[in-house]
């Protein structure tokens, strides 16, 4: 049987952020749905929509370079595509590109993902010396609820600065335990800015060598 792979790169945006990982994947179907796309189904007793996500994003996170990939029955134009997606997207949701995938296209892999904060000019100082702290360290151990070991925050960074008001951050998604953005947050003690609406955005994800 030929498979009609597609991945597409969008952004998640707005009151969209607002929305689960498991809301995002029941939106795509419906949305797939009303564009009229036959989609390849799973097999089994109950069978679904074959729609991945390499890396998901956490509930409130903005997405400016998200990447998902789906199954065709049949084949459809990139470009037809892409239209017939975007016309059925809803606010927030916007459609950049519109891949076909051939048979020796690998199923994508995020190794790395870039993130941004807007870091308030009263916090900034005190922000800088917590970077060049946390940078000078070999590991930083932190403890996650619901896990027995902690987590090595220190060896999933990748980069750290703060540049022009913005703190960015990249951090390695392929590793045994992934080190979650907020916990970045913590550590440098700015996660309370994103009650005060300073929004988290993944503003990149690189994709292993062999699938991007």
């Amino acid at each position: 049987m030929i498979r009609h792979r597609v991945r597409l790169h969008f952004r998640k945006e707005d009151d969209l952020r607002l929305i689960s990982h498991h809301d995002l994947l029941r939106l795509f179907e419906r949305l797939f749905r009303r564009a009229g796309l036959n989609l390849r189904l799973s097999e089994g007793f109950h069978p679904k929509p074959r729609l991945t996500f390499p890396s998901a994003l956490a509930l409130g996170i903005r997405g400016a370079a998200e990447v998902m990939e789906f199954e065709l029955a049949e084949p459809v134009p990139a470009e037809q595509l892409a239209a017939r997606i975007a016309a059925q997207a809803p606010p927030g949701l916007v459609v950049e590109r519109v891949q076909l995938l051939g048979p020796r296209d690998g199923k994508a892999r995020v190794e790395w993902a870039w993130y941004e904060l807007p870091i308030p000019a009263p916090r900034c100082a005190d922000l800088q010396s917590r970077i060049s702290q946390l940078s000078q360290q070999s590991s930083y151990w932190m403890e996650r609820e619901g896990r027995s070991t902690p987590v090595d925050l220190r060896a999933a960074l990748g980069s750290l600065e703060l540049t022009g008001g913005v703190l960015r951050f990249r951090l390695r998604v392929a590793s045994p335990v992934s080190v979650r953005p907020r916990e970045v947050l913590t550590a440098l003690a700015v996660a309370d800015l994103e009650q005060d609406g300073h929004h988290l955005t993944r503003t990149r994800v690189e994709l292993a060598p062999d699938t991007a």
